[in-house]
């Protein structure tokens, strides 16, 4: 196939490794696709229980606290497609086995599911710092946000069609099908990654000393920056609160009024559309205050719980999810600038798994939570709660002068200097690009918007 007409359109399509991860995030996040419906309706399955799905979910998030970290000392010491493809073996382990477990028994224990949900979750924790190292290491810094989008627009096109896809699948087959599809799928992702020549030299050794050290730098430079510690901090309570209603409650809402899985399915496609609409205006538009985009954007993910507490129509949630999509894709896009050109290269791994961590902390909080809560108050009252939460928590990264100082025009020339201040190289290689939700979705996803992007790849 010949790229030349697009890339005489689209530049960073001539780039032979770009479009070698382009292929990849189609290909994961349609993956992801099945998780994201499998696993819920699975637990609900077997269990039947709010509680259990609260444990399960929760499992899925417990190891960003620790995984994160050291997946952005691996990135930057490593070539981050190695970093990746252990993240992905890691989802192949545990959807493929929790999906066989499903086929093959049709009632695991909750133990194994908690078990394999959690080995599914080191896997989205590694692979969000290591996405944000590789894609500056690929596309030139003219083509920042050409690059950022197009990878985007895969990562959301290939998470729509997967999710769509597994909510018909679970309810023709029941999820164990959906399972053992997104290891198989994500499988073919590590030959992918092999063949990305990019990606730095690997710096061999390092003790344990030498990695807490470049914690310590990470979290130096990561503190010094008001804008993207504050940001952190709302999305940490944002993605609790969101996690618990969205996420845990929303298949067991989606299963009593809506219509079960394949609403559940419907809605994940419909947020994924939103992002793949947004990714295009990314292309195009670029707010004039992007901080302060970041922290309202955070703001409208309280219409997901509220929605949803009222028990609205399929029709309403599904255009409630596919305008959070939108506006959540054209913020990550920002974010993955601001990140790339505001933060040194050599650190940006490191940084963004703080990024990651934080937003991400109180994730298996909100999903602990969340069904014992419903099972003692409801669902309607735990999910207006969590659209407070959420309100409450954007409002008050609002105080901050940088969120609203901070302008689109400034952030590569700061970007320049701040990476020559402290001993980076810039040169022809600074771009950056986000994971869903997360990565990861994805990707993912969220980040300070890891967590959204994260989040959006869990729902």
């Amino acid at each position: 196939m010949s790229w030349r007409p697009p890339a005489r359109r689209y530049r960073v399509l001539a780039i032979r490794d770009f479009r070698i991860l382009l292929a990849d995030r189609l290909l994961a996040p349609f993956a992801n696709g099945f998780s994201i419906v499998g696993v819920s309706f699975a637990v609900l399955r077997v269990t039947g229980s709010t509680a259990d799905l609260s444990y399960v979910i929760a499992a899925q998030a417990a190891p960003m606290l620790v995984f994160s970290l050291l997946s952005g000392v691996f990135a930057d010491r490593l070539r981050p497609q190695w970093v990746i493809i252990a993240g992905n073996l890691c989802v192949v382990a545990g959807e493929g086995t929790f999906g066989l477990l499903m086929v093959i028994s049709g009632h695991p224990p909750l133990w194994a599911m908690i078990s394999l949900e959690a080995v599914n979750g080191i896997g989205a924790a590694v692979f969000y710092p290591a996405s944000n190292a590789l894609l500056p290491q690929i596309v030139p810094e003219p083509l920042l946000q050409e690059g950022s989008s197009i990878s985007r627009l895969a990562m959301n096109a290939g998470q729509m069609t997967g999710a769509a896809a597994a909510g018909v699948l679970v309810a023709a087959t029941g999820p164990g099908w959906a399972l053992t599809l997104c290891a198989i799928a994500m499988s073919g992702t590590v030959p992918l990654m092999l063949m990305v020549k990019s990606g730095g030299q690997a710096r061999v050794g390092g003790q344990a000393g030498d990695m807490l050290a470049e914690l310590r730098e990470g979290w130096t430079e990561f503190r010094k920056h008001t804008w993207l510690w504050a940001t952190v901090i709302q999305y940490c309570l944002v993605m609790m609160a969101w996690n618990g209603a969205f996420v845990v409650l929303g298949p067991v809402v989606a299963r009593a009024h809506l219509g079960g899985a394949a609403a559940w399915g419907a809605i994940s496609a419909a947020e994924a559309l939103g992002l793949i609409v947004g990714g295009v205006i990314s292309l195009r538009y670029i707010p004039r205050r992007p901080m302060l985009f970041v922290v309202a954007t955070g703001g409208t993910f309280a219409l997901s719980p509220l929605v949803l507490g009222l028990t609205a129509p399929l029709v309403v949630v599904g255009a409630v999810s596919f305008a959070i999509g939108l506006l959540g894709e054209v913020m990550m896009v920002q974010w993955t600038v601001a990140m790339a050109t505001r933060i040194p290269p050599d650190k940006l791994a490191r940084v963004s798994s703080y990024d990651a961590f934080g937003s991400l902390a109180a994730m298996p909080v909100g999903a602990l939570v969340a069904g014992p809560l419903a099972a003692a108050v409801g669902v309607s009252s735990t999910e207006f709660a969590a659209a407070a939460l959420i309100v409450a928590a954007s409002a008050c990264t609002l105080l901050p002068r940088d969120i609203w100082t901070i302008r689109s025009g400034d952030v590569t020339t700061r970007g320049r200097e701040q990476a020559v201040e402290d001993g980076g190289i810039l040169g022809p290689v600074l771009a950056g690009t986000a994971r869903a939700i997360p990565g990861v979705a994805g990707e993912a996803t969220a980040s300070a918007p890891a967590a959204a992007d994260l989040g959006s790849a869990r729902s």
